[in-house]
């Protein structure tokens, strides 16, 4: 039974996964359907938390829209998510970036790593 999950499994899995951390600011192109038609919706935020492992890994972004924070959580492999862009990498030392949501302004930003 469960070779049988894992082969499944394995066939959902996406060819290229881009390669973003927790702390990244990315571009997520999501198809959305309306009615018969299909577009593509941008969703640019910063990462704060990624987890699961396989078909079940998901990432969670974080942006701020009309001063309200906006946070939407995204299947990695999902047929849905036509492809993940990063803008800029971030410089964290932590896995979950959660503090975000309590802060503001310039205090809500994440540092950029230079390399």
């Amino acid at each position: 039974m469960n070779e049988i999950i894992k082969k499944i499994e394995a066939e959902q899995l996406k060819a290229e996964v881009p390669a973003f951390n927790v702390g990244d600011t990315v571009k997520v192109y999501g198809k959305i359907k309306e009615g018969n038609r299909e577009r593509i919706q941008v969703f640019e935020g910063i990462v704060i938390k990624k987890q699961g492992g396989s078909t079940r890994a998901t990432f969670t972004v974080r942006k701020n829209s009309n001063g309200i924070g906006v946070e939407k959580t995204w299947p990695l492999h999902s047929p849905n998510v036509e492809r993940v862009e990063v803008v800029r990498r971030g410089k964290v030392r932590r896995a979950k970036l959660y503090y975000l949501r309590d802060r503001v302004g310039k205090r809500a930003k994440v540092k950029e790593l230079v390399k």
